[in-house]
């Protein structure tokens, strides 16, 4: 049975207002998104392109934000909180940009692994929308990090060390925990495959990935 699609330009609206009413509905009902994921009408996958840079570009940030080079960049003299949101922007865009074609690349391999005929494109479409979840983390973690500690968040030391930070920490945690199963709801929707098919490929995926991050750290 196909999912409802409660979003779309049967309802009068139109392809791009569908694609970004659909980033929220991700985290509530993810399937009738991932399903029209499955839509290959050309003017249906550009609207795509504007709600799946903003999602890479959030999930990014969030990810920068949360790492431990983030953590002491305002003791560098270098920096102050102007410089620190315009790196945050441009590290946060670089690393979504290739986590969305090298994380995408991951998947689409363990997807044909286990048998897909699908594209790259859409492989790398269902990892943006499932970063859903990471994106939000930005609007939600981050400002409770910023109010209890300040501009220690960004410094070595400081308040932003001990039970707190880690609680913190465990949500962000947690944040990504959601979008790995976003990923293998995806893929289930997507393909119309069993949750264990389903999560073989996303396994797979990792694996590829893992060996990947291996090998650059072993030649660097």
């Amino acid at each position: 049975m196909a999912f409802l699609d409660t979003a779309g330009p049967r309802d009068g609206l139109s392809p791009e207002r569908a694609w970004w009413l659909r980033v929220p509905a991700t985290l509530l009902s993810p399937r009738p998104v991932f399903f029209a994921l499955r839509e290959d009408d050309p003017d249906d996958v550009v609207a795509r392109s504007e709600p799946i840079l903003l999602l890479i570009l959030l999930a990014g940030a969030a990810s920068v934000l949360a790492s431990p080079t983030a953590g002491g960049l305002l003791d560098n003299p270098d920096y102050d909180p102007l410089i620190l949101a315009i790196w945050a922007f441009i590290a946060g865009g670089i690393y979504g940009a290739a986590g969305y074609f090298v994380a995408g690349f991951a998947l689409y391999f363990g997807a044909m692994l286990l048998g897909s005929e699908g594209s790259f494109r859409r492989e790398r479409q269902v990892f943006a929308f499932a970063l859903a979840p990471l994106a939000l983390s930005f609007f939600l973690v981050l400002p409770v990090r910023l109010a209890l500690y300040g501009g220690d968040t960004f410094r070595d030391g400081g308040a932003d060390e001990g039970v707190g930070e880690t609680v913190l920490l465990v949500v962000q945690l947690g944040f990504a925990a959601w979008s790995v199963g976003l990923l293998v709801v995806g893929m289930q929707v997507v393909h119309g495959w069993s949750w264990p098919r389903s999560l073989a490929s996303v396994a797979a995926a990792v694996a590829l990935l893992s060996a990947i991050v291996a090998v650059f750290s072993f030649v660097l």
